[in-house]
């Protein structure tokens, strides 16, 4: 497993993030000033795996997302990390899909390439990392859109995102008004309590 500090993700993958905020200036008004400080040893020790580094900068910039009350971007909270990895590791639906033979080729995490979700839509589509090559950051993102279609993208999580709403990237299968013309971001507390 790929062990790397906050400064060398935040570094690394600043210029994607700078796109997703460009296509979506709306979430800068959420971002943590300092950064929000997830324990990734805990949270990929639990899991199983690394993770990405452009969401690991997405995460240390940004509490959970909920973009125009359709799209939750799902970012795990300081000091709940162990729980984050615990359901990605354990997805009900994703594990349900996959037992009623309506996954195509994908299978769960921790299967080899299994699929680990990182955002849904309130309709019903699922985005998730293709665990495949060996290195996190070359993951693509498949959608399950909420007609059962799979679509598999060869980017990663934050480029999606700012293809997306940069309108570089078209989801089939998704929303006619998707992606609205002025996306509204909410920021969701990291409040624990």
């Amino acid at each position: 497993m790929a062990a790397s500090t906050y400064g060398e993700t935040v570094a690394e993958d600043k210029p994607k993030l700078e796109e997703l905020e460009a296509a979506l200036p709306a979430m800068t008004r959420w971002r943590v000033p300092g950064g929000r400080r997830v324990d990734w040893a805990t949270l990929e020790a639990a899991l199983g795996t690394a993770l990405p580094s452009d969401f690991r900068a997405l995460a240390e910039a940004y509490p959970v997302l909920a973009i125009d009350d359709f799209l939750a971007v799902s970012v795990p909270t300081p000091g709940t990390e162990a729980l984050w990895a615990s359901e990605s590791r354990n997805d009900e639906i994703l594990q349900d899909l996959y037992e009623m033979g309506d996954i195509e080729d994908y299978v769960p995490f921790p299967e080899p390439g299994g699929l680990i979700s990182w955002a849904s839509s309130n309709s019903g589509d699922s985005f998730y990392w293709k665990t495949s090559p060996a290195d996190p950051d070359a993951w693509p993102v498949v959608v399950r859109t909420d007609n059962a279609d799979w679509i598999e993208f060869p980017v990663g999580a934050v480029e999606f995102l700012a293809g997306v709403y940069g309108r570089t990237i078209d989801v089939p299968g998704m929303p006619r008004n998707f992606p609205g013309d002025d996306p509204q971001v909410l920021g969701l507390s990291d409040d624990t309590d």
